[in-house]
C-alpha cells in the first residue's frame, strides 16, 4: 500500500482547504488519506479551570473538527480511503514527525484552535523546514484551475527533488510544467567601464535550463514544459507565478538562482507572499 497523505486541520477555514486539497491529492496519487489534529494542551494552561475540564472541552473539540473533516474528504472523494488520528503534541512537532511516513504532509497557510498561532513563521514554516519529504501549504479562499504546476529550478543536483515532485504532479494533473530559472544580471552589468554580454549571458542561462530539464522530458514525454528564464529576484518571480499556477514547488536547498537554502530565503519568502498552494521539497542534505 502505499505511504499515506498526511493533512493536519484545526476546523479553521486553511485547514479545510487543506483537507480538500489533501483528499484531492490522494485521489491522484492513488494513496490513503490520514487526516491528524495536533491536540496541544499548553496554550489552555490557565489555573481558574480544572484540568479535567480544559481537558475534556478540547478533546471533544478536536473530535467534532475530525469527524468533520472526515466527512468534507469523503464527500468530495468518495473513493478514497480516509483515517482520522488525534495526536497530543505542538502541532509543528506532532506534523512534522508524521512526515516520517508519508506521501507529502499539507497544512493550512494559518490557523486557530488546536494550530492557535499558526500563522506562516511557526507551523507551517517549522513543518516545510524539517519534514522528510514534499510539504504543501494550502491558503484558504476561492481556487481557480489554471492547469500549470510552476517549479523554481537552479543549476545544482539538490533542485532534483522539487523537479521530481513537480513533473509527478503536473502529469498527474494533465498540466503545463512551468520550469523557471531565475537569475540576477552581474553587480556591474550596467556600468559603462564594464563590458558585458549580455546576450551570451543569456544564452547560457538557457542552455542550463535545457541541460537541466534534459532527462525529465525523457521520463515524462507527456508533459508540456515552459522553459522560463529570467533575470530578477527568485522570489519576486516565483510569487508573480503563482498567480496563473495550481501549484508553485520550491526546493528548499540549492545553489545558483535558489542558493544557500534550508529553508532560507526563496523558500521562506515564496510561502510568505504566493497567492496560490505552495509545495516544498527539501533535499536528502538540507
Amino acid at each position: 500500500m502505499s505511504d499515506p497523505v498526511i493533512v493536519g486541520t484545526d476546523g479553521s477555514a486553511a485547514g479545510s482547504a487543506a483537507v480538500e486539497w489533501a483528499a484531492d491529492d490522494a485521489a491522484r496519487v492513488r494513496a490513503p488519506l490520514r487526516i491528524v489534529f495536533a491536540l496541544d494542551r499548553s496554550p489552555y494552561d490557565i489555573p481558574r479551570f480544572s484540568v479535567r475540564e480544559w481537558g475534556d472541552a478540547l478533546t471533544r473539540n478536536a473530535e467534532r473538527v475530525l469527524a468533520e473533516s472526515e466527512a468534507l474528504a469523503r464527500e468530495r472523494r468518495p473513493g478514497i480511503e480516509v483515517t482520522t488520528q488525534m495526536i497530543e503534541g505542538a502541532p509543528a512537532v506532532v506534523l512534522r514527525d508524521q512526515a516520517a511516513g508519508a506521501t507529502e504532509v499539507v497544512i493550512g497557510s494559518r490557523g486557530l484552535g488546536g494550530f492557535a498561532g499558526a500563522v506562516l513563521g511557526s507551523v507551517s514554516t517549522h513543518v516545510a523546514g524539517h519534514a522528510r519529504g514534499p510539504v504543501v501549504v494550502v491558503h484558504a479562499g476561492p481556487r481557480t484551475a489554471h492547469g500549470e504546476v510552476a517549479v523554481g529550478i537552479d543549476d545544482s543536483p539538490q533542485c532534483d527533488p522539487a523537479l521530481a515532485y513537480a513533473f509527478e504532479q503536473a502529469a498527474l494533473r494533465g498540466a503545463t510544467l512551468r520550469a523557471l530559472y531565475v537569475w540576477q544580471a552581474p553587480v556591474h552589468a550596467y556600468a559603462p567601464e564594464v563590458v558585458h554580454d549580455m546576450d551570451e549571458i543569456r544564452r547560457a542561462q538557457y542552455q542550463v535550463v535545457a541541460d537541466k530539464l534534459a532527462s525529465w522530458r525523457q521520463t515524462y514525454p507527456q508533459v508540456k514544459v515552459i522553459e522560463d528564464v529570467r533575470s530578477g529576484h527568485p522570489v519576486e518571480v516565483l510569487t508573480a507565478a503563482s498567480k496563473g499556477a495550481d501549484l508553485v514547488v520550491v526546493g528548499s536547498h540549492g545553489r545558483g538562482a535558489l542558493g544557500s537554502l534550508a529553508l532560507g530565503s526563496v523558500s521562506r519568502g515564496v510561502l510568505h507572499h504566493a497567492r496560490g498552494t505552495v509545495a516544498v521539497v527539501r533535499s536528502p542534505r538540507a
